[in-house]
């Protein structure tokens, strides 16, 4: 089968699934004709993205978050207002995509969470298949942990989740841990989707902190937490432009430039893991066995929810802030290990090769039934 990627370039996660996936259909006697990557003026597209994917690559303009003066917090209004006034540059990454889409001939679109996949498969309605993959579609799954008393984010992600994935054949939900059946005859739920680099680095005990900031302004917590805790090593990644690859502002503070195969060897080495509140890494994380603190970005419901399913998942605990001494003192007091965690992820392969079948040719009442998809996401 002859897939085509379309991937949101927010943060590291979704590309380097896109990179795991890469690896799993090349191996199986797929082929990945193309990837498209959307960006924007807020983020550069890792080095380690274009070195894995061995196909061709796009980029096009694609909505993202605007971030407070810090750099930490999201904000909504100026988000939603910030990617009205760009709509043009997005209708000519429609057309661009359907270009691109046109020449290749994909049997399967795999979108992951790019808001433009979903729109470019409602408006053009291509003869390809096309599937969603993410954590964000377990919203569909009864057993999802909504975060409470956000009526209007939880709304809003709801939303954007649907239009990721309008009219979509095949909904893949990733999980942090197995989950009983659903109802939605679309929807499956597999294990996280991790590069095979992370099962080939063995697990150690260091004497570190690892941290991995997905909006470079929480390194303003970091740095005032090192200089009061000096006893306390910290190592982190982010991805803060015009930084150099390997910056010290204190002994016991490292930072480093988004690096993936240096970051997993940090992973493995590490005592603990302290982040945002992905998906990705935290994932990664369980498999090395480490104990993870997530902080959920401010502004943005889908880490709230992230961070709740984290808890649920025994990947660790959730808090308001990088602060590295209450994580050690939660990992004095109740170390623990999610022995499962492992298998689960190992069976990936198993799991997506129950899954992934030849397309089929839909009728009308089926493209309407996913159309009804948008209006139960919103209720």
């Amino acid at each position: 089968m002859k897939f085509l990627f379309i991937v949101q370039g927010e943060g590291r996660g979704h590309m380097t699934q896109a990179i795991s996936l890469f690896q799993l259909l090349q191996s199986s006697g797929h082929e990945v004709v193309s990837v498209c990557i959307g960006k924007s003026s807020r983020r550069e597209i890792p080095d380690f993205v274009k070195n894995s994917l061995k196909c061709p690559i796009h980029t096009f303009e694609s909505p993202n978050f605007i971030t407070d003066k810090k750099g930490k917090g999201i904000l909504l209004r100026k988000t939603i207002s910030h990617n009205l006034k760009l709509i043009a540059s997005f209708r000519k990454s429609l057309g661009s995509l359907h270009d691109i889409i046109t020449e290749a001939k994909p049997d399967v679109i795999l979108n992951f969470y790019d808001i433009l996949g979903g729109l470019y498969n409602f408006i053009y309605r291509p003869e390809s298949e096309f599937w969603v993959i993410g954590h964000q579609y377990l919203i569909y799954h009864p057993e999802f942990p909504f975060a409470p008393n956000q009526r209007l984010q939880k709304w809003l992600f709801k939303i954007n989740t649907a239009v990721t994935g309008l009219l979509a054949h095949k909904k893949l939900a990733l999980s942090f841990r197995p989950l009983g059946p659903s109802q939605n005859k679309n929807l499956f739920v597999l294990p996280p989707l991790l590069r095979k680099e992370v099962k080939s680095i063995p697990s150690q005990e260091g004497d570190f902190y690892l941290a991995y900031m997905v909006n470079a302004g929480y390194s303003e917590e970091v740095m005032a937490f090192g200089k009061n805790n000096p006893d306390l090593k910290i190592e982190a990644f982010w991805d803060q432009k015009d930084a150099a690859k390997k910056f010290q502002p204190l002994p016991n503070i490292t930072f480093h430039q988004v690096n993936d195969r240096l970051f997993l060897e940090k992973m493995a080495a590490c005592k603990g893991l302290v982040c945002t509140a992905g998906f990705e890494s935290v994932c990664e994380a369980m498999y090395f066995g480490k104990q993870v603190m997530v902080v959920p970005v401010q502004g943005q419901y889908e880490q709230a929810c992230n961070a709740i399913d984290a808890e649920l998942s025994g990947a660790g605990i959730q808090h308001t802030s990088f602060d590295f001494k209450y994580f050690d003192d939660f990992l004095k007091q109740k170390e623990r290990k999610n022995a499962s965690a492992k298998e689960w992820i190992d069976s990936f392969p198993i799991v997506f090769g129950e899954i992934i079948a030849p397309p089929t040719t839909l009728n009308t009442n089926e493209d309407m039934s996913r159309l009804d998809d948008l209006q139960m996401a919103t209720a």
